[in-house]
């Protein structure tokens, strides 16, 4: 008899439950167990405050359960465990116990004020990091210290010379003037009966460095830098103590001349002023420091974990260009920093230049445009210095060193990749190298734009939250890592800059920009993300939570699009972005697709409000729910009225079928007829990509669900321009911007705008997870699930798994001869379908699977 184990309780969507920022969180667990044993139940033990209850459940859900007993109180602290409970009487052992802790809940427990240096800053200019601190003495011994942090900027905070916590670009990116998101650090084991010293390092960061196109504006949300701390400390006599930031503390200059999200770091390490932030320090030539306003109202806790180094990359090649410059190369695009060891005289520089590509054999910074992306270090001399940027990441494959002195530079420098450091949960792979590739691109590209936000591209002077990029590709992104925390945090500030009228901006967090961007304009497949991504985060998560918290937005966002639409339901009255980046589309003008902007706009009016109906009946708001859904019907018939009259299309192109299938706007002689125009389209094109941003997630997957899975692989495995495998033999590391951001002769795409990590047009990964592997929910959460693989081009196996919140979720096929095996795994809770080509679908039950059909291969093109 199979034991049942349970897995520790996990909080909310957080990795780290120090510092939640809910009174009630909600918890999960994970079960293991045979295939013959179904949960009835469950026991969850709280202990808080030196009481233990405990508390049983009749239920089969293990995920985000509502929280068990009285609400927490801010800093309350409570260790949870739990065990299931079978319904033929087996029971878990309990599981080990897990901590949650609340943070300051209400804005009246913070006592902290928000100080800046007191001398001017100039709001005109990039500002030198600030370092600020504060002397406190302890007397007695500690038991447990929490320090609640943030900044108008990016900070590194530190006690007694150490650095409270391995995060970078704290306290993170919002839209500051609704939310600033502030950090909880556990720093007990950092401070010591007698003299302490807290310091804390602010520089420019999203808060008032330069952001935006054609060099873009400063003071975005505040000119003066700022740091709000709160210390506090229970020592083991029972007394409590605040260290708060205000008007005691003394601020000065340090060895950072100036850094900026674009431009980089310069370092001069001969003003560096060893022990500043431990006790004794002689800080009394300092400034004083004064408050400014900051309401705590409107700080949050975080949704999701923040952004730490996760890798380090060595570089794999070092050469002179034919100009004499060193160049470094790693090997793969990536976003982070460089970490050098370097030895020489007191006053040398050494300068780091950084960009995605070579032409010519040298550095191409043209696509950074406005971004200088160097760094520079001085040295102070006497022996070995490592140093890395703290203020500043790039987007980069190669780097440019000038003044090297350090001996042996490959083994001296190493590139540290940063991003969001989620949990990985998805995984795909293949018997196509190429494919494999492109996956693996996919992954990288995500890893290098979810930086806090979800970015467009991590290089140049742009790294804006573009809302069109994460709706089209969030379906991947949610299988590929555990993102639905990050992304509902961010969702929220889609809601706080949405306009009054309901309009979403492009990007969010929003801030002015150029002519084209200002004031925001609103477009479909962007501001489609109010209602398309919550649902995607919803059907990933099971979380109803972020329905509800959406739901305003998402409401506001339709019945906009309802009144700018008029009487005929067609959206043809406004600019449109459209099929963003259409491979026909001249480099100097990437809206000049193929496909009508009003068709595009119109199918996504339809989809938005029959998805909008759907999270109206799932929140039980029955009136809703029958209002969208007829509005949806009448959209559809308003699409079709315009662009199928009769069946037949008016507007031709792949994105035009792709969208109409896939967003069942035809019915189903139509829908037939426009797969086989779509399949048509695709031959006549050589088995080439002739989509943008807004047809591309969708067309492997309407050419499938028409009957035209082996056209579908045509495209996929095509090799030449347009293509995702044309990127791939070109040496490309992750997804690019353009299909052809370089062209065949290795000369980079001359439209200004041309980024080489950019991962929209890398949504064709939700295809290969459930199409070609063949794993996909079926219900939210992962609460069901279809095996339902489909080989096809060629291929001879494919596998994926992805992590759920009931435990991995996996399938894996093989071909042998004709034969086709295919192995499947199914945790505990799920229910699972596997659906075999030519086989009726069977039912199976949790746990490991091994089923064989025989495979007759379909003709290739």
């Amino acid at each position: 008899m199979t034991d049942v184990t349970v897995t520790p309780p996990t909080f909310e969507q957080l990795r780290d439950a120090l510092g939640v920022g809910v009174a009630e969180p909600r918890w999960s667990f994970r079960t293991t167990a045979d295939g013959t044993w179904r949960q009835q139940g469950y026991e969850v033990e709280v202990e808080r405050g030196g009481t233990t209850s405990v508390v049983r459940v009749e239920s089969a859900q293990s995920v985000l359960l509502a929280w068990p007993g009285a609400p927490l109180g801010s800093r309350e602290r409570a260790t949870v465990r739990v065990r299931a409970l079978g319904a033929d009487g087996r029971a878990s052992s309990w599981s080990d116990v897990s901590t949650v802790e609340a943070g300051l809940l209400r804005a009246a427990d913070w006592t902290a004020r928000m100080i800046t240096p007191a001398w001017r800053q100039d709001p005109d200019a990039d500002a030198a990091p600030a370092l600020l601190r504060r002397e406190f003495a302890l007397d007695g011994e500690v038991r447990s210290a929490r320090l609640y942090i943030t900044a108008h900027g990016v900070y590194e905070a530190e006690l007694n010379g150490s650095s409270v916590a391995e995060d970078a670009m704290a306290p993170g990116w919002t839209s500051y003037d609704h939310r600033l998101r502030y950090q909880t650090y556990d720093v007990t084991d950092l401070l010591r009966t007698g003299a302490n010293a807290l310091g804390v390092m602010v520089a420019d960061g999203w808060f008032r460095g330069r952001l935006g196109f054609h060099g873009g504006r400063r003071n975005n949300w505040g000119a003066e830098l700022g740091v709000l701390a709160q210390l506090e400390v229970e020592l083991t006599d029972g007394r409590r103590l605040h260290v708060v930031s205000d008007e005691d503390w003394r601020a000065s200059t340090g060895p950072i001349l100036t850094t900026s999200i674009y431009d980089g770091e310069q370092h001069d390490a001969r003003r560096s002023a060893p022990g500043w932030s431990r006790p004794g320090f002689d800080d009394h030539d300092w400034s004083p420091v004064r408050a400014v306003p900051r309401d705590p109202a409107t700080l949050v806790a975080p949704d999701g974990p923040p952004v730490r180094c996760t890798e380090e990359v060595a570089p794999v090649r070092v050469w002179r260009s034919p100009s004499g410059a060193t160049l470094l190369d790693f090997g793969q695009n990536l976003v982070g920093r460089l970490r050098i060891t370097v030895e020489g005289e007191a006053g040398h520089t050494v300068t780091l230049r950084h960009a995605e590509v070579l032409q010519d054999g040298e550095l191409c910074t043209r696509p950074l445009r406005f971004a200088d992306a160097t760094d520079t270090y001085t040295l102070a001399g006497g022996g070995p210095e490592t140093w890395e940027p703290r203020f500043t990441l790039h987007g980069f494959r190669y780097a440019e060193v000038d003044g090297w002195t350090g001996g042996d530079i490959a083994a001296h420098v190493v590139a540290r990749v940063h991003h969001t450091d989620l949990l990985r949960a998805g995984w795909f792979e293949c018997s196509d190298p190429a494919v494999n590739r492109l996956h693996e691109n996919v992954v990288w590209s995500m890893r290098g734009n979810f930086v806090d936000v979800p970015t467009d591209c991590p290089q140049r002077d742009e790294r804006l939250g573009w809302t069109g990029d994460i709706q089209v590709f969030a379906p991947t992104a949610v299988f590929l890592y555990q993102a639905s925390g990050m992304l509902r945090g961010w969702l929220r500030d889609v809601a706080a800059d949405q306009l009054p009228d309901g309009n979403v901006p492009w990007y969010v967090p929003y801030l002015e920009t150029d002519e084209f961007c200002t004031p925001p304009r609103p477009s479909a497949v962007w501001g489609d993300v109010a209602v398309l991504t919550p649902w995607d985060v919803y059907q990933a998560s099971g979380d109803v939570r972020v329905l509800e918290d959406q739901y305003d937005s998402a409401l506001a966002w339709v019945d906009m699009v309802e009144r700018r639409a008029g009487a005929d339901l067609v959206w043809d009255a406004d600019f449109q972005l459209g099929d963003w980046l259409d491979p026909a589309a001249p480099p100097e003008d990437p809206a000049a697709a193929l496909t009508d902007p009003a068709l595009v706009a119109t199918a996504y009016f339809a989809r938005s409000a029959r998805t909008l109906a759907r999270i109206a009946a799932v929140l039980g708001r029955r009136d809703d729910e029958d209002r969208y859904a007829a509005l949806a019907d009448r959209v559809g018939a308003a699409f079709r009225s315009r662009y199928y009259p009769g069946g037949g299309p008016v507007v031709d192109t792949q994105t035009a079928h792709a969208l109409a299938i896939s967003f069942d706007l035809l019915d189903a002689d139509a829908e037939r007829v426009a797969g086989d125009r779509l399949a048509e389209l695709v031959e006549t094109a050589g088995n080439r990509i002739a989509t943008g941003f807004a047809g591309t997630p969708l067309v492997t997957g309407a050419l499938t669900r028409t009957g035209h899975l082996e056209r579908a692989y045509a495209l996929l495995l095509e090799r030449e321009c347009p293509s995702w495998l044309y990127a791939v033999d070109q040496g490309a590391t992750t997804i690019w911007e353009r299909w052809d951001s370089q062209l065949p002769d290795g000369t980079v795409n001359p439209g200004e705008m041309t980024s080489f990590n950019h991962y929209a047009l890398g949504a064709v990964a939700a295809w290969l997870h459930s199409t070609v592997a063949g794993l996909a929910a079926t219900a939210p959460g992962y609460r069901a699930v279809r095996f339902a693989p489909r080989p096809g081009g060629g291929l001879t196996h494919a596998s994926a798994r992805h992590l759920s919140p009931y435990g991995e979720v996996a399938i894996a096929w093989r071909i042998d001869g004709e034969r086709l095996d295919v192995d499947v795994e199914v945790p505990v809770g799920v229910d699972a379908v596997v659906d075999l080509p030519g086989q009726p679908p069977q039912s199976v039950v949790p746990g490991r699977h091994r089923l064989s059909v025989a495979h007759v291969p379909a003709p290739r093109f």
